[in-house]
């Protein structure tokens, strides 16, 4: 196992569903995302999104685009406008959470690809 940040095998699109915050983590590989749908669940996410995050946490599948889409119920303090939070829509939410370190098996990072390079 070696400690990564996600954004070593993943990376992750964000935005805003009223007063909260949805983030699309996609895998780079069949194996990376086979490792994240054990590993990221949503307590671990939520876990790592607690200081953003107040609320409850799902979890969609898609399972051919290789995408978990995680929803932070109440991540923006009422959303747009009515929020006084920096990011009130959400856009750098899927920044944060791309910053949290895992431990990854070794395969699974010898499957991926690194962000920019060929495979």
């Amino acid at each position: 196992m070696v400690k990564v940040q996600l954004a070593r095998i993943a990376d992750a699109r964000s935005g805003d569903k009223g007063e909260g915050s949805n983030v699309g983590v996609m895998a780079r590989s069949d194996a990376a995302y086979t490792f994240l749908k054990s590993a990221l669940t949503p307590k671990v996410a939520g876990a790592a999104m607690a200081g953003i995050n107040r609320g409850e946490v799902k979890r969609y599948e898609a399972d051919r685009l290789r995408v978990l889409n995680f929803i932070f119920a109440d991540s923006l303090g009422g959303g747009g406008s009515a929020s006084l939070r920096t990011d009130a829509q959400g856009k750098t939410h899927g920044l944060a959470l791309m910053r949290m370190e895992l431990d990854v098996p070794q395969a699974v990072l010898d499957a991926t690809p690194e962000l920019g390079k060929a495979p």
